[in-house]
């Protein structure tokens, strides 16, 4: 799955919420229509009583179809089918949006990867010595970073930037990092 969003604080009283981006293609993502698959975040399932009446808890459903989209002030506001006021708007809060990674096209440029690409894949330095393989992306503000899943266990932070990984061999399956000495001790 191939995290495209996650649901931020709701906007207004008619159910629409803000939309943290995370993808390169919101006008495609969150188009009228999309169906979303959802994960929880931080805050979600189980939120606020649902419009159904008092006692009843509102679970966020697995899928979620975009309504409407529009930009306000530099932020996505999105509207769910469902989502009607916004009591439902502050129980996705925090849910984060999702679409199947095969259902995505590869990127034309090169040097562009999709997360689902990378994970998994072998890390290693120039000579070839074996670090771990690739866990996750996270996307930090600066940088993407590559988290490192390390043979002896725990995990490194690997900054996805060409000074440190030099190469992404996806038919070989692996990533080539030449990281800057106290890098991987950190």
């Amino acid at each position: 799955m191939l995290i495209v969003g996650r649901i931020g604080k709701p906007h207004g009283i008619r159910g629409e919420v803000t939309v943290e981006v995370r993808t390169d293609e919101p006008e495609t993502r969150f188009a009228p229509g999309m169906v979303l698959r959802t994960m929880p975040g931080a805050g979600t399932r189980g939120g606020p009583e649902s419009p159904a009446g008092a006692g009843v808890r509102y679970e966020v459903p697995d899928e979620l179809t975009v309504e409407a989209a529009r930009w306000h002030q530099g932020r996505l506001l999105v509207a769910f089918e469902g989502s009607l006021d916004r009591d439902v708007a502050e129980a996705l809060r925090g849910t984060l949006l999702t679409v199947d990674s095969t259902q995505v096209a590869p990127p034309e440029d090169p040097e562009e990867f999709l997360d689902h690409q990378l994970v998994g894949l072998a890390v290693v330095t120039p000579s070839g010595e074996r670090l771990g393989e690739v866990a996750r992306i996270d996307h930090a503000p600066a940088s993407d970073l590559l988290v490192l899943r390390r043979p002896e266990g725990g995990t490194a932070l690997i900054p996805f930037v060409k000074a440190i990984v030099p190469e992404v061999d996806l038919a070989g399956g692996r990533v080539v990092v030449d990281p800057p000495g106290g890098l991987l001790d950190l």
